[in-house]
């Protein structure tokens, strides 16, 4: 068999034979895919490759390791073995396998990949999610495994996903919320997304999704859920709260307006006065009791009262009365020896039986310690730093405005001078100058200064004003007493440019 590159040498008039431009592209096509190392039952652009719809039920052996996404997707696929990835796939981030038969995943199948960000194993034949099945996965962000028939997920299933951001388990029969999710230790530690919906769902965990709803959405549209008054209590708070996985299908859920099997919650009126943020405050140390915005007492027997606090969820149905905070049985809040980090938002969350009105709230906002100390309502403390900010600029103003007030007084002189006939100054003028002879002296004053007193004008008195006797500045004559008694009479003559005294002792 020739080589390649003779038969390419040929064929094309190298080395002086006619070229045929057709016949060589023809060549090259059909060499593409064993040059780019694509197999003949994909489609290989740059580093994405697509298997999808081609009937594999086997992975085909020659699959490029350069891949970054691999497209696996509309076969007939029925297991991954550990070892079903032939080679390792350290650039792969997206692996598609939906659409398939897969009914099982042993441990450590995606081993050989540890660099994936999605995976989609959507509408597939799953039915146990056993332990280590996603190990090595510590960078994946998002999990497709909806439309699958998933009863029973193993707490140690999601062990190694810190990463794990989106997890879509919609349309399974999952009949118990997975709670190993968000408790599991070595769980995902930034779950934001949770698509549970459409599975089979009758009893929700209201205390742990209370506590939850602040770390991202959770969607439960479509579970048959039984409508008692703490589930009843859990989607009247989220409808205020705008809750969007509840907000985008409020159609979808069967606790709605207050009806369905099993409601016997008591319902409270409306009030008579809106229910706005009401604030209590608390010196350190002390005890607090905070009652149930809008809650009317006596509290039916069995009706759990929740509070969610800025840490966690309590609820009144078992009361720890040595805790720091607990849920009194009338739904009270109670706290205890209150702490700096106590301050902040609290709501408490009980069936109403219908949706809250205008201006009403269930939250209340708790300040422990001086209202001065805290900002933003009191529920945040200032920093040390804005107090020694305010004190220093106070300070510098005050230096400066002193600065200020000095150079104003002997360093800015009244001059007042005017060419051709000038007038004075209007009000009291003071001059303040300095005779250089008496640096050479030493014979003068110590202060060194001379004073002059004009007399004052006329308050209402017109610069121009013809009739008001201006001042010659060219010739001032000075009176003073010395030390020694005797009399002093100084005359000064001064120009535009340079002053010059002369004084006689009498």
């Amino acid at each position: 068999m020739r080589p390649v590159a003779s038969e390419l040498s040929g064929r094309t008039g190298v080395g002086g034979s006619c070229c045929r431009p057709a016949a060589l592209l023809l060549l090259c096509l059909g060499f593409l895919p064993w040059v780019a190392g694509c197999p003949s039952e994909c489609l290989c652009a740059s580093d994405i490759v697509s298997c999808s719809g081609r009937n594999l039920s086997a992975l085909p052996f020659d699959l490029p390791s350069y891949a970054t996404r691999l497209d696996l997707s509309h076969n007939t696929l029925t297991a991954l073995q550990t070892d079903w990835l032939s080679q390792p796939f350290d650039r792969l981030a997206t692996l598609v396998l939906g659409k398939n038969r897969i009914s099982r995943v042993e441990a450590n199948a995606f081993a050989s990949a540890p660099r994936l960000l999605h995976l989609d194993l959507a509408s597939n034949r799953l039915t146990v999610l056993n332990s280590s099945v996603f190990a090595g996965l510590k960078e994946l962000k998002e999990l497709l495994l909806f439309g699958n028939q998933i009863v029973e997920i193993n707490p140690e299933s999601f062990r190694d996903l810190h990463s794990l951001q989106r997890l879509y388990l919609s349309s399974n029969k999952l009949t118990a919320f997975p709670l190993e999710l968000y408790e599991a230790p070595g769980g995902p530690r930034n779950l934001s997304f949770l698509d549970l919906s459409y599975n089979r769902l009758s009893e929700l965990p209201v205390q742990s999704l209370l506590a939850l709803t602040r770390r991202g959405g959770i969607y439960l549209q479509g579970n048959p859920l039984v409508c008692d008054c703490a589930a009843l209590a859990l989607l009247e708070y989220w409808v205020w709260k705008q809750y969007r996985p509840l907000v985008d299908f409020r159609g979808e859920y069967p606790c709605k307006e207050g009806v369905g099997p099993g409601f016997h919650c008591q319902r409270q009126g409306v009030p008579d006065v809106p229910l706005e943020l009401q604030m209590y405050q608390v010196e350190p140390g002390n005890w607090l009791r905070v009652p149930c915005p809008g809650l009317t007492l006596p509290v039916p027997e069995g009706q759990i009262v929740f509070w969610l606090t800025p840490t966690t969820a309590l609820n009144s149905s078992a009361p720890q009365p040595s805790a720091h905070l607990t849920v009194l049985p009338n739904g009270t809040l109670e706290i205890q020896a209150a702490l700096i980090e106590d301050s902040g938002t609290y709501a408490c969350v009980a069936s109403r039986g219908r949706h809250y009105g205008p201006g009403e709230s269930p939250e209340v906002a708790v300040v422990v310690g001086n209202l001065s100390s805290t900002s933003g309502g009191g529920l945040a403390h200032r920093s040390s730093a804005e107090h020694f900010n305010t004190a220093f600029t106070t300070l510098a103003s005050c230096v400066v405005s002193i600065i200020l007030v000095l150079l104003y007084l002997y360093l800015t002189p009244c001059r007042c001078r005017g060419g051709g006939g000038s007038r004075g100054c209007g009000g009291r003028a003071i001059i303040l100058c300095s005779d250089p002879r008496e640096a050479e002296s030493g014979q003068r004053r110590s202060n060194g200064k001379r004073v002059a007193f004009m007399e004052p004008q006329a308050e209402d008195s017109c610069i121009g004003d013809p009739k008001t006797p201006a001042v010659n500045l060219d010739h001032i004559t000075t009176e003073g007493i010395l030390k020694n008694g005797s009399r002093t009479v100084e005359q000064t003559f001064t120009d535009e440019n340079s002053p010059f005294m002369s004084s006689s002792a009498l």
